[in-house]
């Protein structure tokens, strides 16, 4: 039992190390909460003309079919590859920044989504090492209530579980941040190569 309790707070402390800056953010990666568009995009700088495009229906249509992780890498580059041949770089670069306003956001959101999630582990370790104190303490009197050691120990089993299971999903959790960077990243170079 007491091997398991220090296996999370080892993995609790890797995931602090990793991210020095905040004590809840649970994953290996970094933390950066928000990408900036010249990270991310090589070409054009846009202006506000291209902004304002960026809003119009048909570039907002194509954006929002193209962040979507349903549709394959491979699709959403041919579909930008066939509007390239009938556009301009302006229209591409507002595609780019369209694309970018809609994925940054939901990854930010997700992000703050993280820390939440990580600050309720940490609550929950902290609740399962006074589960154990108390067993302790219940174990050590003289005449043990093992009524009262059994519910303490339902209790810590159940917090166990459900903290165990909540750091199954963080390695899925944990890498959809990333997953959006890379579709932006893939996205724009598609776009990019489209360029005049």
């Amino acid at each position: 039992m007491k091997y398991l309790i220090l296996a999370f707070c080892l993995t609790a402390g890797a995931a602090h190390a990793a991210s020095s800056t905040d004590p809840d953010w649970p994953c290996v990666q970094r933390k950066q909460p928000h990408l900036s568009l010249g990270q991310m995009w090589s070409g054009p700088q846009p202006d506000d003309a291209i902004n304002a495009l960026a809003e119009t229906p048909d570039i907002a249509a194509m954006a929002d079919r193209l962040e979507q992780r349903r549709l394959s890498i491979e699709d959403a580059t041919a579909e930008i590859a066939e509007y390239a041949k009938t556009t301009d770089n302006q229209h591409l670069t507002a595609l780019m920044v369209a694309i970018f306003d809609r994925i940054d956001p939901n990854r930010t959101a997700l992000i703050a989504g993280i820390a939440r999630y990580g600050h309720k582990q940490v609550d929950l370790a902290a609740r399962i090492e006074e589960h154990r104190k108390s067993m302790a303490e219940l174990e050590k009197a003289e005449k043990p209530d093992f009524d009262a050691i059994d519910e303490a120990e339902k209790e810590l089993d159940w917090d166990m579980r459900i903290f165990q299971d909540r750091q199954q999903a963080l390695t899925y959790v944990c890498e959809t941040p990333v997953i959006l960077e890379q579709r932006i990243f893939a996205l724009s170079r598609a776009i990019q190569a489209g360029l005049k």
